[in-house]
């Protein structure tokens, strides 16, 4: 499928075409952070403390008289960020050791798969919570510790694809015509199995974001004084008898954020494999 047609497709229905606009947008305001930004995020001004929507401060200011509009943009920043890094470590893992445990003999096959069960067997929050209580708090561990929960996805994902692919006729013939391992691994196996995995990438970024949010909003994921939705939740649910702006501010951008997301990795799937098409 061309991109153009991807295109196409994504914008023939009402929800991939808001879920690119939503996307789209999230990733210009991450990379532009800076000269969309009216303020410096992290200045403090006590005696604006508080205070709701107006000229000067679009979104209000927090406890501490910060912009919330800028705090805003810059959490956008570190959301988009923080689901980049962590796919692209949990994906490349996730899919080197699915191919390799479809490759390999039956017993390092079991063991693997016996560690993607394991990892598995935890709710992701509870067990990202277990794991910052053994690393640490801190945006490095953070980015670490949900690489480790999403990796068994992309690899069993990966794994399921390979074996596919390997009882397939092309791939014996390959085989009996000499082709390298290598080469059938780089232009077979490969370029085969990365749609359905890039479809569950897409379709993981808002978990990926909300996991980031709900670390932040305990305290134990982003530290002050950068500016992550979470903290913003956090901030606005103890200030919230004095002003609702906080929590609406990061409660709508967290919502934008994970419906844009979500409703962009539906359209991706029903592109790519119209067979998983359902009924809306």
């Amino acid at each position: 499928m061309t991109w153009r047609r991807l295109l196409s497709e994504l914008l023939a229905t009402r929800a991939g075409a808001f879920g690119l606009f939503a996307v789209a947008l999230l990733l210009i305001v991450a990379i532009f952070a800076p000269l969309l930004a009216s303020h410096d995020p992290n200045a403090i001004a006590p005696m604006n403390r508080l205070q709701g929507p107006s000229l000067a401060h679009f979104f209000g200011t927090d406890q501490l008289g910060r912009d919330l509009y800028s705090r805003t943009v810059y959490g956008t920043r570190i959301a988009i960020s923080v689901a980049v890094v962590v796919l692209a470590i949990s994906l490349t893992i996730g899919i080197l050791l699915g191919v390799s445990a479809a490759y390999a003999p039956r017993v390092i096959d079991q063991l693997i798969l016996s560690v993607f069960d394991i990892i598995n067997s935890f709710p992701s929050l509870i067990l990202a919570l277990a794991l910052v209580a053994v690393l640490g708090a801190g945006l490095s561990n953070l980015v670490l510790l949900v690489s480790i929960v999403f990796i068994p996805q992309f690899g069993r994902v990966a794994r399921a694809q390979t074996l596919g692919i390997r009882s397939s006729l092309y791939f014996e013939a390959e085989q009996v015509l000499g082709a390298e391992p290598w080469r059938i691994l780089l232009q077979h196996v490969l370029p085969n199995i990365i749609g359905p995995i890039f479809v569950l990438a897409s379709m993981n970024i808002p978990v990926v974001i909300t996991i980031e949010a709900g670390l932040s909003f305990l305290g134990v994921g982003v530290r002050p004084p950068l500016a992550s939705w979470g903290g913003l939740l956090h901030d606005g649910y103890t200030y919230l008898d004095q002003s609702p702006w906080l929590a609406l501010t990061a409660g709508l951008s967290l919502i934008f954020a994970t419906l844009g997301f979500t409703l962009l990795g539906e359209a991706l799937r029903d592109a790519i494999d119209p067979k998983l098409r359902q009924p809306r």
